[in-house]
């Protein structure tokens, strides 16, 4: 199946994409949260969608589209997690996996405005596949990790690498920052994606080709990382665990080339479909 969240920001509807036609699926009951997937709500689903074929009402074409889950309890994402990424940035590919934190206020939906922060100079794209979690994971072996995602999703790791590399600190701070994680435009279960190692992953700014990469080149690939996080930390339902980026990121050119006001980014990921963000300037609400 592929799930999306459809309607104005916290005000979202559940929803599914059924042969390129987006349908409410409201009357389940239920949003796309931590109960949700806890509960075995995929295969819930799976069986009302089948249940009432036919019967769901269309969802129109010009519907903003908010996260594929409802607020997670965490963000975890990977760093330098493609040899050619950590090459361009100056860094030594890592031995283990470097770890950090989004805000879940950061996240918006795929399509929504990225917002400059205040004091910004550095803001910075960073194309993702993205992890969801499907159930609670502790010290998960990783012969059995892919028995914990519930599927994937396109994420734009947006970063402030002023505020994460060059202020004191840890990198969270740059990464945090409300927008800073489009998520979507759909979660997609592990059925739907074929072989999650070998997918292309691209992002253009103002139509230029900055990124394109093979989830191929993951240095840790997906059982891996679902296992290590979830020896430091448990991971509930819903969480998200973004993979990291190939090379092409605005840190990476010389001189650096940042993020501003009117910018459009585009990114997609193999059987993921697309987003787009536009950038605009921080005003005080």
């Amino acid at each position: 199946m592929k799930l999306i969240r459809y309607g104005q920001p916290g005000q979202e509807k559940p929803g599914v994409i059924l042969q390129d036609q987006s349908v409410d699926v409201s009357a389940f009951g239920e949003d796309y949260t931590e109960a949700f997937f806890a509960t075995d709500g995929l295969s819930r689903l799976a069986e009302f969608v089948q249940a009432h074929a036919g019967q769901l009402p269309a969802v129109a074409a010009s519907e903003r589209l908010g996260p594929p889950v409802a607020r997670p309890s965490k963000i975890v994402c990977v760093g330098l997690n493609y040899a050619d990424h950590a090459r361009e940035t100056g860094a030594t590919p890592p031995a283990e996996p470097v770890l950090f934190f989004k805000s879940t206020t950061a996240l918006v939906g795929p399509n929504d405005n990225i917002v400059i922060p205040k004091n910004s100079t550095k803001t910075d794209w960073e194309v993702e596949l993205a992890v969801v979690i499907g159930k609670r994971a502790s010290y998960v072996e990783e012969a059995d990790a892919l028995d914990y995602v519930a599927g994937y999703t396109l994420h734009n790791d947006v970063s402030e690498r002023e505020f994460q590399l060059e202020r004191s600190g840890t990198w969270d701070k740059g990464k945090g920052c409300d927008t800073f994680a489009p998520v979507g435009p759909f979660l997609a279960t592990p059925d739907e994606v074929g072989d999650v190692d070998n997918l292309r992953l691209w992002l253009s700014v103002n139509g230029q080709m900055m990124q394109d990469g093979t989830t191929a080149n993951l240095i840790f690939r997906i059982p891996f990382l679902v296992s290590y996080i979830s020896q430091f930390m448990t991971l509930l339902p819903g969480d998200i665990i973004s993979t990291g980026t190939p090379a092409g990121v605005g840190l990476g050119f010389k001189p650096p080339v940042y993020l501003k006001p009117g910018d459009v980014v585009e990114l997609g990921i193999d059987g993921l479909g697309t987003s787009r963000q536009e950038l605009v300037a921080y005003t005080k609400s």
